[in-house]
């Protein structure tokens, strides 16, 4: 059974058909990329299946679950996590809390508890402190662990975000755009980062991305998007190949 099953997703906005009859399957551990040219839908394909936007059609089945239509903090809890085209951290506070901010999925304790700084309390974030430092060594950033998240370079910046996706214990992460503003190198070293997520974390990831190199060096499956409907879909290497995508999205 396919970790996301996607079947007839769609929906309007004032009339206009922003996403159309989208279908998408994606195994357990598969890394799988979306793409298309600019306003083909992308972006809005993540909002459907993150509860961002309600359908107006089909299903999202997440690991045999019915999710379509939940709202985002439900959708969260079922096991879906993302990063954006544009890095949204918490920015006035530190790399350390960044990362807690994404583990209250599991971790929980009442108000009283945090207002009178109850043992339940300390028991709590003494946990949430641990992890979240296990996390931050595994991407190399426990040393920022106490610098505030705007001050991390760009690229770390990525990173944080990734990790604090990933402090959900997520089932699927998205990535929207992850290589947007990065120079050759820091593609390079984002490309071994995705793979090293998939191998280390079981991790099921569906990225969005314009940079074809890190595409075609990652992902084993592409769907086209192109005015909100699904252009071409397959192997990667048969997908980029395709005479329709060339023309639509390549502009050969």
């Amino acid at each position: 059974m396919a970790l996301l099953d996607v079947k007839n997703l769609g929906i309007s906005f004032g009339g206009l058909r922003a996403v159309n009859a989208f279908d998408i399957s994606i195994e357990k551990e598969e890394l799988y990329g979306l793409i298309g040219p600019n306003g083909a839908g992308k972006t809005t394909v993540f909002n459907l299946l993150t509860g961002v936007y309600k359908p107006d059609s089909g299903k999202v089945i997440l690991d045999g679950n019915d999710i379509t239509g939940k709202k985002t903090i439900e959708t969260s809890k079922a096991g879906i996590a993302r990063t954006f085209q544009n890095i949204r951290l918490f920015k006035k506070l530190s790399v350390l809390d960044n990362v807690k901010a994404g583990l209250h999925n599991q971790h929980h304790y009442s108000t009283v508890e945090g207002i009178l700084r109850l043992p339940g309390y300390r028991r709590v974030e003494k946990e949430m402190d641990e992890k979240a430092m296990e996390l931050l060594k595994v991407f190399d950033l426990e040393k920022y662990a106490h610098v505030d998240a705007a001050n991390l370079p760009y690229g770390q910046q990525r990173r944080l975000e990734i990790a604090r996706a990933l402090a959900t214990e997520p089932k699927l992460l998205l990535l929207d755009e992850p290589a947007a503003g990065m120079n050759p190198n820091e593609t390079g070293e984002l490309m071994d980062m995705i793979r090293f997520v998939r191998e280390n974390f079981h991790m099921t990831i569906l990225l969005i991305e314009h940079d074809m190199k890190l595409v075609s060096g990652i992902c084993e499956r592409l769907t086209v998007l192109n005015f909100g409907e699904v252009l071409s879909q397959g192997k990667t290497s048969e997908v980029l190949n395709d005479p329709q995508v060339i023309t639509a999205y390549l502009g050969e």
